[in-house]
């Protein structure tokens, strides 16, 4: 098998043969799943970032972890086959692809585990790493009125995909990213091995493979921690010219007890002008609310900032909402008049962003390149960050999202 598959990956320019390479490599494996030729145009050659394209040899879609096993172990035993594990696809620099290797479709396996876990008081959900986190957080809330403490933004990612790097949003200054609130992973290493892994079993391998990119392991299933859902979010955006008052109280904010501040924090930089997507127009949440400029000093700079934060709230607390949200806001320092806010549900709050991938897909802009940068920033250096990259490199923009989570280092040790 090894040696049929090495003529292959040495000699696949013969295209007339791959539909037979397909069937034999498919038996010879013995998956439940399937396998694709590796066509340019498939799925496969291409991420989210749209900066590369390069043709795999198969794209298999596995049926299962036993799947996956088989054909990483095919992988380690032969020296020049790479194996890439693709989830949604949403990888910016080509880490879900494998140039003339096998690229395996996580999502194949997405309905493989979805299991709710009341262990000792506390509650847990058990999913597969190829489930898409809108799907875990709709049928979370659906039938248990439960759902995940910690987010990213945008939800159309796998659970491995997320867990494979960090997880972060406005939540994370509370309970960390999201690789903070897993307890036990399943997992097919590079040795095509299935194994179950925590913080006490394997657990080397379990802080290996959380953020580890996929170089330690695929996650197959993770098992997610809990809470009870809101029924209601009070989304809220304020406007700052300053970014030390920005900064200052985005701190404050996260460093309050829980029940005593916001449940999300998170910021963005705009320019300020009436530029329709760098500029005051990316600010209002409600169409029918104008950004009014004239509330802006005259000595502010080139960009503005938004801070935006969300109050979560059952039903029946609705009359104390307002009481608890306006003190807090009474606390900050943003420009008076340039306030934005709505009551939306819990699940529409967290599927927001998907709803923009919705508009930009029809106006034909999302299967654009999207090149994108993380950076971890010290509180020591953030004002000179600010002054140097911000108000002079990207004061025009940068045709997208300049976001800034504030987080907390203690929230980046794990939390159970």
């Amino acid at each position: 098998m090894i040696a049929y598959l090495g003529r292959i990956v040495h000699d696949n320019d013969a295209e007339s043969k791959l539909d037979d390479d397909v069937s034999s490599i498919s038996k010879s494996l013995d998956l439940q799943g399937s396998i694709e030729n590796g066509d340019v145009s498939s799925l496969a050659s291409k991420d989210f970032g749209g900066l590369y394209s390069v043709k795999p040899l198969f794209l298999i879609k596995p049926s299962g972890a036993e799947d996956i096993s088989r054909v990483v172990k095919l992988a380690s035993r032969t020296s020049n086959l790479t194996v890439a594990a693709r989830g949604n696809g949403h990888s910016i620099n080509g880490q879900a692809m494998a140039e003339g290797g096998l690229v395996i479709d996580m999502c194949s396996t997405e309905k493989n585990h979805f299991e709710f876990l009341p262990i000792n008081g506390s509650h847990y959900i058990d999913v597969s790493g190829g489930a898409l986190w809108e799907d875990v957080l709709t049928r979370c809330v659906s039938r248990y009125g439960y759902a995940p403490r910690s987010w990213t933004d945008y939800l159309s990612l796998t659970v491995g995909g997320t867990l494979s790097n960090a997880g972060v949003s406005g939540q994370a200054f509370r309970y960390g990213p999201q690789t903070s609130n897993v307890t036990e992973l399943e997992v097919v290493t590079g040795k095509g091995e299935i194994t179950v892994c925590s913080e006490t079993l394997n657990s080397e391998l379990f802080f290996g493979v959380l953020g580890g990119l996929g170089q330690f392991g695929i996650i197959t299933r993770a098992r997610i921690k809990l809470q009870q859902a809101p029924d209601m979010v009070r989304w809220i955006r304020v406007v700052y010219s300053e970014f030390e008052e920005f900064t200052r109280d985005a701190e404050f904010l996260v460093t309050q007890k829980e029940g005593e501040s916001f449940d999300y924090v998170e910021g963005f930089v705009f320019c300020n002008n009436d530029d329709p997507f760098n500029g005051w127009p990316s600010v209002p949440l409600d169409p029918g609310h104008e950004f009014n400029p004239t509330h802006i000093s005259q000595t502010a700079g080139s960009v503005l900032y938004c801070l935006e934060v969300a109050f979560h709230y059952r039903n029946s607390d609705h009359p104390t909402v307002d009481t608890a949200v306006n003190g807090l806001l009474g606390r900050l320092r943003f420009v008076e008049g340039l306030k934005s806010q709505v009551d939306v549900s819990y699940t529409k709050f967290l599927l927001r962003v998907n709803r923009a991938e919705e508009q930009v897909k029809a106006n034909g802009t999302w299967d654009g390149p999207h090149p994108w940068l993380n950076l971890f920033v010290s509180k020591s250096d953030v004002v000179n960050f600010d002054r140097t990259v911000f108000k002079t490199t990207l004061k025009d923009g940068v045709g997208g999202p300049m976001l800034i989570y504030p987080l907390l280092r203690s929230k980046e040790k794990r939390s159970a």
